[in-house]
C-alpha cells in the first residue's frame, strides 16, 4: 500500500479497526526490513531502560549509543550509580551535554534503592514521583521496561502520526495525535511497536524534515553556540580537570564574567560544583 492509498483509505473510513491494522502492517512492514539496532534494546532491563530514556532526552540516538556502554560498564546498576561522586558521573557523561540529567539519573538512583528496594516501579504514578521524569518517560520507561501497553507521544512518534493522519493539516494539537495512539497501540507486543514508530519516524525526518513543524507544539530549537548551556558545559569540562579560581574560569573560556558568576552560582546551587576559598571544584 502507497501513502496516498492509505490517505484516501482514512479519509473515506476513519479510523476503523481495518484503517488501523493498515497502518500497523505499513509499520511493522519498514521496521522488519529496516529497523535499528541500538545496545540500550539488547537485553534489556529496566536499569538500562531507564539509563538510555534520561540519556535520550534532546540527545540523538547515535550519540546515546555510543556513550551507554560505558556508562553502564562504570555504573552496572542502581546501587553503583546511586553511591556514585558527581565527578565520576561527569567523567562519564561528558559529550552528552544537558548535564543536569546526569544528576537527575543519580537521584533517581537513589530514590529507586531507598524507595522502592532497586526495583523500578510498574506503575506510572510512582515513576512520576521520581527526578526528571514526567508523564511521556514515565510512559516509555514502564512500556520498554516490562513490555507494558502505555500511551506516550515523542518527536518521531509525532512525526509519524501527522504524516499518517493529518495529511495537509498544521497546527495539530497532541491531544489530537494521542487519541490515534491509543486505539493504534499494539497491546501484545507495545515494546517493539514504539520501536517500529521511533525507526519509521527517523526515516521520515530525512525524507520529510518539514514534518513536525506542522505541529502545534514546534519550537525552533535555539542556537548552541555562545548559549548558557555551551558555557555551562565548558566550566564543568574545565572543573573536571582541575580546581579554579574565577578568575582563571573566565580567562580560559573567554565569556562575560557577569554571566560566568551567574552560571557558577546556579551550577552550585544545583549541585555540580562547590567553592573553597576562591577556588571552584566539582561536588565530591
Amino acid at each position: 500500500m502507497l501513502i496516498s492509498d492509505f490517505h484516501k483509505l482514512y479519509k473515506l473510513e476513519g479510523s476503523t479497526n481495518g484503517v488501523i491494522k493498515a497502518f500497523q502492517d505499513f509499520i511493522y512492514s519498514f521496521y522488519n526490513r529496516k529497523k535499528r539496532i541500538f545496545p540500550f534494546r539488547e537485553n534489556v532491563t529496566p536499569y538500562k531502560v531507564v539509563v538510555s530514556e534520561i540519556m535520550l532526552q534532546q540527545t540523538q540516538t547515535n550519540r546515546v549509543a555510543e556513550k551507554f556502554l560505558e556508562f553502564i560498564k562504570k555504573f552496572p546498576d542502581f546501587k553503583s550509580l546511586a553511591q556514585a561522586s558527581v565527578e565520576e558521573l561527569l567523567s562519564v557523561w561528558q559529550g552528552l551535554g544537558y548535564n543536569r540529567r546526569a544528576i537527575a539519573l543519580k537521584k533517581i538512583a537513589e530514590c529507586i534503592m531507598s524507595e522502592f528496594n532497586g526495583e523500578v516501579p510498574r506503575d506510572l504514578k510512582a515513576l512520576t514521583s521520581l527526578p526528571q521524569i514526567g508523564h511521556n518517560t514515565a510512559s516509555s520507561i514502564l512500556c520498554f521496561s516490562y513490555n507494558i501497553p502505555t500511551y506516550f507521544i515523542e518527536t518521531n512518534i509525532r512525526r509519524v502520526y501527522i504524516y499518517f493522519f493529518f495529511s495537509g493539516r498544521s497546527q495539530i494539537d497532541d491531544k489530537e495525535i494521542m487519541e490515534i495512539v491509543k486505539i493504534s497501540v499494539d497491546k501484545n507486543n507495545p515494546r517493539d511497536w514504539y520501536y517500529a514508530l521511533m525507526d519509521f519516524g527517523t526515516m521520515l525526518k530525512k525524507k520529510h524534515p518539514e514534518l513536525n513543524k506542522r505541529s502545534a507544539h514546534y519550537r525552533k530549537q535555539s542556537k548552541f553556540d555562545g548559549s548558557t548551556r555551551q558555557v555551562r558545559g565548558k566550566i564543568l569540562k574545565l572543573l573536571l580537570e582541575k580546581p579554579l579560581s574565577t578568575k582563571k574560569i573566565v580567562n580560559k573560556i573567554n565569556y562575560e564574567e557577569k554571566k560566568v558568576l551567574e552560571i557558577l552560582n546556579t551550577l552550585k546551587k544545583e549541585g555540580f560544583i562547590q567553592k573553597e576559598q576562591d577556588k571552584f571544584f566539582i561536588k565530591n
